[in-house]
């Protein structure tokens, strides 16, 4: 039956190495438990609830992900969305965190009805080639910045930006120890790297003190989401503020989703030599649907998780890996101190071990060409820069248009390039204009 639903022998994997494949991205995008619930709580949501619907609306998600596409990704609330959510929607635009969950319903739907069309999947194919290469290094660079950020490496200063962490913290240190000890068995070829890695760093964790065994019982009920369950307010949905907002939403999600699965599709060698990705249409219907169910259940857009990469670099291939992923989320439901304790300077190494190996994709670039080397240098470094896979994408259509335009070269952009082109710089205006905080 798995071989039927997954196909893993067509895929060249096996079962082991997709259940350890959905252990590692879920090590990786574990800290969503945490995260997301500190970020939404801040709108008066109730914490409780969110941990339970956080877990709940990942696990939906990733299934979906799992039985449509049958793709190894994972989907969970996204962290840029959850902060627009709170941050903007609620604390500085003033409205109810019910109207903004109000918002990602309908953005929701909005993708259904977008994905049932074609539109979204159209947009993918529009995309062109030299973005394509571009993007899963511009994504390696962003997830290995995580990373890094995550043990401590790297850090922010007031003066230059960025700038190294302090090599007191013990963080940096297990973050350090796990990369080399990934590094060494992967040039070995051992199978699990990866995982051996966190656990190792896990273990360096406990012994310079900064992990430590949860207090109380392993094991608890998951709290009810009754306070955040299919809480909509409708009175303002009519409003300019709420098409800004849904817009927003529907923007952001779409070319974070979009730059995600071509980032991990290249890498897991999904996308065929025509640039073609077979298995699109199913996964942008499995993240609509995910966002739609989310709101249901009390929480902010669903996205695929760029930490998926992770697990496909350990030999995940299929949708057993997020089932593995979801089935590990449901546990946590149930043990959430026991996976909470691995720290995240041990998943560090895996995402910058990952970062290293989608960068690979950069020597498919033309840089003899400036019109194809500008749009896509653009699109590599502002995914780091701006902390946002879609503002990467955004600059290096926006280039790739103006130097094929003005160059004498209109013809080699198709008019889906030039719409979706011209949706971006309405973007810009309006948030120039400050309508888009």
């Amino acid at each position: 039956m798995i071989e039927k639903l997954f196909k893993l022998t067509e895929n060249k994997t096996n079962v082991r190495k997709e259940l350890v494949a959905g252990l590692i991205t879920f090590l990786t995008m574990s800290y969503v438990l945490v995260v997301n619930p500190n970020i939404l709580g801040s709108t008066g949501m109730d914490k409780a609830a969110l941990f339970t619907t956080t877990a709940l609306a990942t696990i939906i998600g990733t299934l979906l992900m799992a039985l449509l596409a049958n793709l190894p990704i994972a989907q969970g609330p996204g962290m840029g969305l959850n902060n627009f959510f709170a941050f903007t929607v609620v604390l500085t635009m003033g409205y109810t965190w019910q109207f903004a969950l109000t918002a990602v319903f309908i953005e929701g739907l909005i993708f259904i009805i977008l994905t049932f069309f074609n539109v979204r999947e159209l947009i993918v194919q529009s995309i062109p080639q030299t973005l394509k290469d571009a993007i899963p290094v511009g994504i390696g660079l962003f997830i290995t910045l995580i990373g890094m950020q995550n043990a401590g490496i790297i850090v922010g200063n007031p003066n230059t930006l960025v700038s190294l962490g302090n090599l007191a913290n013990h963080n940096v240190w297990i973050a350090l120890i796990g990369l080399i000890v990934t590094g060494i068995l992967y040039a070995k070829n051992v199978h699990g790297s990866i995982l051996i890695g966190i656990i190792v760093a896990t273990i360096s964790g406990f012994i310079f003190g900064e992990v430590h065994t949860p207090q109380g019982s392993f094991i608890s009920l998951p709290p009810s989401i009754a306070p955040i369950f299919c809480k909509f307010e409708w009175s303002h949905i009519l409003s300019f503020d709420m098409l800004i907002v849904v817009f927003t939403f529907l923007f952001v999600n779409l070319f974070d989703t979009v730059g995600t699965l071509i980032g991990v599709a290249s890498k897991a060698g999904f996308i065929d030599k025509d640039g073609n990705f077979p298995q699109v249409r199913k996964a942008l219907f499995a993240d609509a649907l995910g966002t739609t169910f989310g709101a249901i259940l009390g929480t902010s857009t669903i996205t695929s998780y760029v930490e998926s990469a992770s697990g496909v670099a350990s030999g995940g291939r299929t949708g057993l890996t997020a089932v593995s992923t979801a089935f590990m989320f449901f546990i946590s439901l149930f043990l959430a101190p026991v996976f909470l304790m691995v720290p995240a300077s041990a998943t560090a190494p895996a995402l910058i071990i990952v970062g290293l190996f989608m960068i690979s994709a950069v020597v498919k670039i033309n840089f003899e060409d400036m019109t194809e080397a500008l749009p896509a240098f653009l699109t590599i470094v502002m995914m780091p820069f701006a902390y946002s896979i879609a503002q990467g994408i955004v600059f290096g259509f926006l280039s790739y248009v103006f130097l094929k335009v003005f160059t004498g070269q209109a013809k080699k952009v198709s008019i889906t390039v030039f719409v979706i082109a011209a949706l971006f710089m309405v973007k810009m205006v309006l948030s120039a204009l400050h309508v888009i905080a």
